[in-house]
């Protein structure tokens, strides 16, 4: 078996990262985890991370405002318009929501804390690695352009092998390397070992906690739109606090406290849109890989049954 050091890669700056040895970064999450649970950890993997824009766009703004009209004219008496109204809201949030929360999402890339192992899923092909052992390549390189000038970028990929045909082995990258730095990389690198090593939770060296404190710290910095007009709210309230009773509110907050609570219903229900989604996708996993995510599900490695079958 090939070591990744023999992966035919530019000369650009490249480190090996092993699964038994920091980096001497501080565990970073980059966007990247979509769950991190006492059993495992799901990273996304391809692309439809928009997913649930197009329901809260069309059910969020278009759909509810018209039902939102067909409710008053229905307190008015004018149930017309209220038939109207509800015919053209209820197919805008209806249809969008449906069409993309039956359509499965990309699964994700799982780290099992109980077995110790890595599982991805290529067009339907169950792959898989062991996490004692694993080597890492995070690999530094720029793309320059007259347009946007140099940006540094930094890739993370680790080696999988397809569940019995260990002759047939992928390179995954864990996340997309763009405008991310070899630092950065590294801290990810660190995040993942903790998680697996230490876990489920840590603290800001990666030691082990029993505290979820610094995890839901990593997992907060994520923007998410609808904490804007909560965030704005409490930014609001502090600014009176300070100012003690003077004019505390700008023109920019007075705008933010008309326009936030617009978006709040298509940020509420995009969020709502891609959670059905992802719990829908998670079936789609294979009966090995799912009972070994259960609390109580076995701890065989998936390596250790092909060993048994001699593949």
């Amino acid at each position: 078996m090939s070591t990744p050091e023999q992966s035919q890669y530019s000369p650009s700056p490249k480190v090996i990262l092993q699964s038994d040895k920091s980096t001497g970064a501080q565990p970073m999450e980059l966007f990247i985890v979509d769950e991190h649970t006492e059993h495992y950890l799901a990273l996304q993997s391809g692309g439809d991370h928009d997913r649930g824009m197009l329901t809260g766009v069309l059910g969020g703004i278009g759909g509810c405002a018209m039902i939102g009209l067909g409710l008053i004219g229905a307190t008015q008496g004018k149930f017309d318009i209220t038939y109207m109204t509800f015919s053209i809201g209820i197919p805008l949030l209806l249809v969008p929501f449906l069409w993309e929360t039956l359509r499965p999402l990309p699964l994700p890339i799982l780290f099992n804390r109980r077995t110790r192992e890595v599982y991805f899923d290529h067009d339907g092909e169950l792959f898989h690695t062991p996490w004692d052992g694993i080597l890492a390549i995070a690999n530094e390189f720029q793309i320059v352009g007259a347009q946007i000038g140099s940006i540094q970028n930094a890739s993370l990929e680790i080696r999988v092998w397809k569940l019995e045909e260990p002759e047939t082995a992928l390179m995954v990258s864990l996340g997309a390397p763009f405008g991310k730095s070899l630092a950065l990389q590294k801290g990810f690198w660190e995040y993942i070992r903790s998680y697996m090593n230490n876990g489920p939770y840590f603290d800001e060296h990666g030691n082990h906690s029993d505290s979820d404190a610094f995890v839901k710290s990593q997992l907060a910095v994520r923007f998410k739109v609808s904490d804007s007009f909560k965030n704005t709210l409490a930014k609001i309230k502090q600014a009176k606090q300070d100012a003690g009773g003077r004019n505390y509110l700008s023109g920019n907050d007075f705008l933010k406290l008309i326009i936030e609570p617009i978006f709040y219903p298509l940020a509420k229900i995009k969020e709502l849109t891609y959670s059905i989604a992802k719990s829908r996708t998670r079936n789609l996993w294979p009966s090995l890989v799912t009972e070994r995510l259960k609390a109580n599900g076995p701890t065989t490695r998936l390596v250790d049954l092909e060993c048994e079958k001699g593949a």
